[in-house]
């Protein structure tokens, strides 16, 4: 399975491609690292859309931290911390839906989520295209509402069918 093909997917149909990545990490001897390089890639795509709006930043101040520390922290926050809070967000969910009825795991939460990371992360560096060429304007604010909108509809969905995959077993 390309991971291209199943993002283009996923926004056609997110439930089935949920769907086929738990079957597929149910029947993978290690289920972990594949939703882990979901999560990672997703992240360090989420990064590399960061970077030309902080190239673009010119801070004022003349104690503000020079452009390369600024970079560094943008990865150290993308790639360490934000995969952390995404673990957090995961369990939180899935405990979430347990008294809801859900019967999924705790592995098919964080599945749900970091696919969904990194099946919105194209739609960040579509984001930043605009903003590069257009700036912080009505384009980029509508941007922004979109790919929260995509990302909060993607992980609904998956997160209903990683719940209640574990029923249909």
């Amino acid at each position: 399975m390309a991971v291209t093909s199943e993002i283009l997917r996923t926004y056609r149909a997110p439930r089935r491609v949920m769907r086929r990545l738990l079957t597929g990490l149910h029947n993978d001897d290690r289920p972990e690292a594949r939703a882990l390089v979901f999560l990672l890639l997703g992240c360090f795509i989420v990064f590399l859309s960061q970077v030309p709006g902080i190239m673009a930043f010119d801070m004022p101040a003349e104690d503000a931290p020079p452009l390369e520390a600024r970079v560094g922290i943008t990865f150290f926050a993308w790639l360490f911390v934000w995969p952390l809070l995404f673990y957090l967000l995961a369990a939180v969910a899935h405990l979430v839906a347990r008294p809801l009825g859900g019967q999924g795991t705790f592995a098919d939460a964080r599945v749900a989520l970091f696919w969904t990371v990194l099946a919105v992360s194209p739609l960040m560096l579509v984001r930043a295209v605009v903003q590069a060429a257009a700036g912080h304007g009505g384009a980029t604010l509508i941007l922004d509402l979109g790919v929260a909108l995509a990302f909060c509809v993607l992980w609904g969905l998956s997160l209903v069918e990683a719940e209640t995959a574990a029923a249909g077993k």
